[in-house]
């Protein structure tokens, strides 16, 4: 892998982790277009690092909270953040199970050019009718574990390429009454434990499947992912409050043709 490959893959990885519009369609893109080969388990693991760590330090204050509430439940502490730190273990759960059980299959059998420009337009147009339908009557003080754990359900949906993890549970979150910015909040405060999982089992492969490492690529990796990611987690959340969803339902929209079109 050469530098600019590694850039242009960390930055896409970077931006489409947390919008609403599929990494996984993205990154179909270059590899088709450019003939790119599989970038290997070290950069895939590089720029779950990198997004990793946007997310924790853009959102470091609620995060220490969070590991402090939880830290104090088990003795019997506790508080609203406490109560929502457990309502994101029971959230990740579903998802944690459907990779376990189902994640080879669906890499086996489901990164198909047409399974993600058709997932991409359907998720899409998901998207869009939950954000005009958002009654927007609760934040996330509000939040019940029925709530949560059909948000966890949606995300699971996630291991479906072309769906977005961010997408479907920010419109599981607006479905269920969240305000948008909320429901962002808590699909990137759920991204934590998502890609820490992703990550780990990624590792303890690279771990059990040792094999030359291109150190440069995977620095560069964790450094644009991580800069592309945290920015993007920045002005994400500034353009849905005035804005709302449409601009990413427009794109999905014509990503999925345009896959449709020149990849099928």
């Amino acid at each position: 892998m050469d530098i600019i490959e590694a850039i242009i893959l960390a930055l896409v990885q970077g931006l489409t982790e947390f919008l609403p519009i599929s990494s996984s369609a993205h990154l179909i893109l270059p590899s088709q277009v450019f003939g790119w080969q599989d970038q290997g388990l070290a950069f895939d693991v590089a720029v779950h690092v990198g997004t990793l760590l946007a997310v924790i330090l853009y959102f470091r204050q609620e995060v220490g909270q969070l590991l402090v509430g939880w830290v104090n439940s088990m003795r019997g502490q506790h508080n609203e953040h406490s109560r929502l730190a457990w309502l994101m273990i029971w959230a990740t759960i579903p998802a944690g199970l459907a990779g376990l059980l189902g994640g080879d299959l669906i890499e086996n059998f489901a990164r198909s050019a047409l399974v993600i420009a058709t997932t991409t337009i359907l998720f899409g147009l998901l998207l869009w009718y939950a954000d005009v339908k958002a009654s927007e009557r609760q934040g996330l003080a509000g939040l019940t574990l029925k709530q949560a754990v059909l948000v966890g359900l949606a995300q699971a949906l996630a291991l479906i390429p072309g769906t977005s993890r961010s997408g479907i549970t920010m419109t599981a979150g607006m479905l269920i009454g969240l305000t948008k910015t909320d429901a962002a909040r808590f699909s990137f405060l759920l991204s934590i434990p998502v890609i820490i999982m992703a990550g780990g089992y990624q590792g303890l492969k690279l771990v059990q499947q040792p094999a030359a490492v291109d150190w440069l690529a995977v620095l560069t990796g964790v450094g644009v992912s991580f800069v592309a990611a945290y920015f993007c987690i920045h002005f994400f959340l500034q353009i849905i409050s005035r804005m709302g969803m449409l601009p990413f339902v427009l794109y999905r929209l014509a990503l999925g043709i345009i896959l449709l079109l020149f990849f099928i």
